[in-house]
């Protein structure tokens, strides 16, 4: 699911207030900071992570090495930091993220 301009605005948003609980340290992207990744996507739809300075990866590396592992969405990459966001299906509908839909385009009279 690719998202829209607009969702990746309301999730950014979102992510101002969460915690940051993704860590990537000097060993880079491991099957056990996949694992912890799908974990809370799963839990949250919406994680916070960061990367050490001891570690040889840029945020915006370490992201793309997560996203396709976790079927996950990059929303921001800042600094040092990165969120990323994946659609839950263990939580009812009422209880997930609920994004903003666009609105279809009107075709303008020449």
């Amino acid at each position: 699911m690719e998202l829209t301009s607009k969702q990746r605005a309301q999730l950014r948003g979102m992510a101002n207030t969460i915690d940051t609980i993704l860590h990537i340290g000097k060993e880079g992207v491991t099957e056990a900071v996949i694992q912890q990744a799908n974990e809370a996507l799963e839990a949250r739809e919406l994680v916070k992570g960061r990367v050490l300075e001891n570690s040889l990866l840029t945020a915006r590396e370490a992201c793309d090495q997560l996203t396709l592992p976790t079927r996950s969405e990059p929303v921001q990459v800042i600094g040092s930091k990165f969120v990323l966001y994946r659609e839950t299906h263990s939580r009812p509908k009422d209880k997930r993220i609920a994004l903003v839909k666009d609105k279809p385009r009107r075709e303008r009279k020449a």
